[in-house]
């Protein structure tokens, strides 16, 4: 950073991580007569290399000020060695739509979702300004840490090993490394979208106590709920209040009108940490459809800079291609039905297993301890049934797609992910049920012991 203090006018790309929102910025602004007036601002958003955008949230005297006088001064400081530069800047104009406004309107709904303030903090506009200059403060500074080597290679890695998958279950888990790896965190997930109910559920996660495979986020709910319903990449640099995304899935479901499935415990815990100090989730979109949302998160502050973001977008784009891939290419496996499949005779050995289907929300229950829900709900409730009236245990994807009584999407049905889906939360349940895949587009239901199923309204 001495070199940077010595350079008469550094460019804006050389202090963008003065841009990250760790530390807030103190903005000066002058009214016609001559009154300066000095605020925080929220955000000082990275444009492009001669221009910046800061929030408007509120008709206050900084607003009036740039309105009348349209010149301003920003003071910013870098996060790492405490250096200060002063921004020298021009109002320009208000932006209220297109990708600036969107990527700011995510990130501090984002942040207020957290917090619980997201009625009071929100973004009426953009203000894009120009960058005049820039002028580094006098002052001591910490040294610049390290630069990190390029992680370029490991994300053409990642890149070649997802174009080698040919199954769902091992694209999830190559993502996940190569989120892992290229993140440099332990902690990472990958969700995917239910466009019917307008939520996300967790396929796969890592680093955690619990896989929370099967839980749910609202569209627009905390950091991944609003990279998903603006599918515009959400980073959290900084410390955040912590923010039970367990209450808030709680709450919207009672609003449905799901009361029962809530005093019955049908929401699986989130499996986020509980005090995040850096968050980053980006949308997973291919060919103009939302896939679902790529999310990682670091117990340190400042972990997922811009440059992580970059990488975390390219590889969210090979990921949702392959997704959508996996899901929508034709299997010549599914041209022919299977043959009834005999009743294992392990089934009918050891004590029974209740099995409750509540049709309402085609939620289903082994025993007292809930599995799943929706579609995947309305999946199991089928192979459990025919394996019970007809003596089946083989299956195929083609036939579930035919189903009516399952209500698959007529779009984008993600049967591939809901089946996975099942399949991991039987095997979180225990042995005695499985869902074993038997070649491409076919599955086995397994049962170590008999079912006593209860259908119920």
């Amino acid at each position: 950073m001495s070199a940077l203090l010595g350079t008469p006018s550094p460019r804006l790309a050389d202090i963008r991580p003065c841009l990250e929102g760790a530390v807030p910025a103190v903005m000066a602004t002058c009214a016609p007569d001559g009154t300066p007036n000095v605020a925080y601002i929220s955000q000082v958003f990275y444009v492009d290399e001669r221009h910046v955008a800061l929030s408007f949230q509120f008709f206050n005297k900084t607003r009036q000020n740039i309105l009348a006088n349209p010149v301003a001064n920003v003071l910013v400081m870098h996060p790492l060695t405490a250096a200060f530069f002063r921004l020298h800047i021009r109002y320009l104009r208000t932006e209220t739509e297109g990708p600036v406004f969107e990527a700011m309107k995510a990130q501090l709904a984002g942040i207020a979702s957290h917090s619980g303030m997201a009625a009071v903090f929100r973004l009426l506009g953009s203000d894009i300004y120009e960058v005049r200059s820039i002028e580094c403060v006098a002052g001591e500074a910490l040294p610049a840490p390290p630069a990190r080597a390029s992680r370029v290679t490991r994300l053409r890695r990642a890149s070649e090993q997802i174009a080698r998958c040919t199954a769902l279950d091992e694209l999830l888990n190559t993502t996940l490394s190569a989120m892992t790896a290229l993140l440099e965190t332990r902690h990472a997930m990958v969700l995917l979208l239910d466009a019917a109910a307008r939520r996300l559920y967790t396929v796969a996660s890592t680093g955690y106590s619990a896989s929370g495979v099967g839980s749910e986020i609202a569209m627009g709910d905390g950091v991944i709920g609003m990279a998903a319903r603006e599918r515009v990449p959400v980073r959290i640099m900084h410390m955040t209040n912590a923010y039970s995304y367990h209450q808030a899935i709680r709450h919207r479901l009672q609003g449905d009108g799901h009361a029962e499935c809530v005093a019955m415990e049908t929401d699986i815990p989130y499996p986020g940490l509980q005090t995040p100090h850096s968050q980053l989730a980006v949308p997973m979109v291919s060919a103009g459809q939302l896939m679902g949302v790529l999310f990682a998160e670091s117990t340190e502050d400042l972990h997922f800079d811009f440059e992580a973001e970059d990488l975390m977008v390219a590889l969210a784009h090979h990921v949702a291609a392959a997704v959508d891939s996996l899901q929508s290419g034709s299997d010549p496996a599914d041209t022919t039905e299977p043959a009834p499949g005999r009743k294992d005779s392990a089934a009918s050995k050891g004590t029974a297993l209740q099995v409750r289907y509540f049709a309402a929300s085609s939620s289903v229950f082994i025993g007292d301890t809930y599995l799943i829900k929706g579609v995947a709900g309305a999946i199991f409730w089928k192979l459990v049934t025919d394996c019970q009236q007809h003596g089946r245990t083989e299956f195929s994807n083609r036939e579930l797609r035919l189903d009516a009584a399952i209500r698959l999407p007529d779009v984008t049905d993600n049967l591939e992910a809901r089946l996975l889906l099942l399949q991991r939360r039987l095997a979180e349940h225990g042995p005695d049920v499985r869902i074993e895949k038997t070649g491409r587009g076919r599955f086995r239901l397994a049962l170590t012991r008999p079912l006593v199923l209860q259908a119920l309204a």
